[in-house]
């Protein structure tokens, strides 16, 4: 068994699969959903992710799983990072995050192009950071 302590550029599905708690098949399977995830392949094939694509994973099922988006909503919530919006938080109803994107989007309106363009390059900053806290943490958990 591979000690996952030492931080490698790529890992292979099944060390992945290991990190991630995320069965083989189903990391092919939301390849072919989410096109935010394309591992790369070696001269043989084989999938090799990198650590972002690890941490995109553990983001996907935490939205699928943990906070039990369907595919169709979880495929919005990453074009919607993509575009710079923060998705929701864990602790946050899915109720609020409705109204909240409203609200987000009548105050954004007010706002001048210069000032909406800084607040959203700060809060995809603040997100990318929460990610990265997060994706530490589970792995820390997954290890104990």
């Amino acid at each position: 068994m591979k000690d996952f302590n030492i931080k490698k550029l790529y890992y292979s599905i099944s060390e992945v699969s290991k990190i991630t708690e995320v069965e083989q098949y189903v990391l092919r399977f939301w390849e072919n959903v989410f096109e935010q995830l394309r591992p790369q392949k070696n001269r043989a094939g084989n999938r090799i992710y990198t650590n972002k694509e690890i941490e995109l994973i553990l983001f996907i099922k935490s939205l699928l799983r943990d906070q039990k988006y369907t595919i169709e909503g979880a495929k919005k919530v990453l074009i919607d990072q993509y575009k710079g919006k923060i998705p929701a938080l864990e602790d946050i109803s899915r109720d609020e995050i409705q109204i909240n994107d409203e609200e987000l989007s009548e105050e954004n309106v007010n706002l001048d192009i210069e000032t909406e363009k800084e607040v959203t390059e700060e809060r995809s900053e603040l997100y990318k950071d929460l990610v990265e806290i997060k994706t530490f943490l589970e792995i820390l958990k997954s290890k104990l």
